[in-house]
């Protein structure tokens, strides 16, 4: 089911099904959908990071082969300009209304994907240390049969600067080897966000993405241990990621937030996230 650039948040809600859990949202504008495949991005208050990415997406031609669609989690410093947006090529922006942080955001962007009937999903995030110039790898991976596409700075022809140390040894020493064991597909970088799903992959009901629990930072743990258990097509893509030198641009606190992360990652490890 496509819907049109004229359609509210609660008509598309109806197409929702009756066991999704999504939080409140608007649309805030929406030119359709124009191809198999969106590329959602996350965002909240990333001034002119998302401004510089939008920016680089456009160079990078991304909206001639996916749809853009930025999801909003409460954004209060006017980056989010929709004159801006459109004449850069953004489809669609979506603002979650109601509680929670990333996951909450995704599950929004994921619901919205798959009732417009897209084939393919890649995500990425908004605070300009990927390179969008990637993205069309992930798009010819989704086409050739893939369904989980991870991006990793650490594999061959990737590449990473500025990488606190601290997030790397944790990356490196156990976010990455707890969910290679436990998952059985040999991850090296899983904290990070840019990745491609199919809709198939989202939508099998051994895995259901559309629960409350989702609400951090849970779901990217789940899907990078969940889907290779249940076998579907998973592979790491070689991608750049650059931190700004001298600033560490993430939503995650320094010790509550690394706290919720491990709790996050023992309990996806374990199990303990499948339905």
């Amino acid at each position: 089911m496509d819907f049109t650039p004229s359609s509210t948040e609660s008509s598309i809600r109806e197409a929702f099904q009756p066991d999704w859990k999504v939080p409140e949202f608007r649309v805030d504008f929406w030119e359709g959908k124009t191809s198999p495949h969106c590329v959602i991005i996350p965002v909240i208050n990333e001034g002119n990071r998302i401004r510089n990415f939008v920016k680089r997406l456009w160079t990078a031609r991304i909206h001639e082969i996916a749809d853009i669609i930025i999801v909003d989690g409460g954004t209060t410093d006017g980056s989010l300009e929709q004159r801006f947006l459109l004449d850069s090529g953004v489809h669609g922006l979506l603002t979650k209304l109601g509680p929670g942080k990333l996951s909450a955001q995704l599950r929004v962007a994921y619901a919205f994907a798959l009732v417009n009937g897209y084939r393919g999903i890649i995500t990425i995030d908004g605070n300009d240390k990927d390179d969008p110039a990637t993205i069309p790898e992930f798009v010819r991976a989704i086409d050739q049969g893939y369904d989980f596409v991870q991006a990793s700075r650490f594999i061959k022809g990737g590449r990473h600067e500025n990488t606190p140390l601290s997030r790397y040894l944790a990356i490196r020493l156990m976010h990455a080897p707890m969910l290679a064991l436990s998952s059985g597909f040999p991850w090296t970088d899983t904290t990070q966000g840019f990745r491609a799903y199919s809709a198939r992959s989202l939508l099998d009901e051994r895995v259901q993405i559309f629960r409350e629990e989702f609400s951090t930072y849970e779901l990217l743990a789940y899907l990078s241990y969940r889907l290779p258990k249940l076998q579907y097509k998973c592979i790491e893509y070689p991608a750049i990621r650059i931190y700004p030198e001298g600033e560490v641009p993430t939503k995650i606190s320094s010790f509550k937030g690394n706290l919720s992360l491990i709790k996050c990652l023992a309990k996806a490890c374990t199990g303990g996230f499948n339905p």
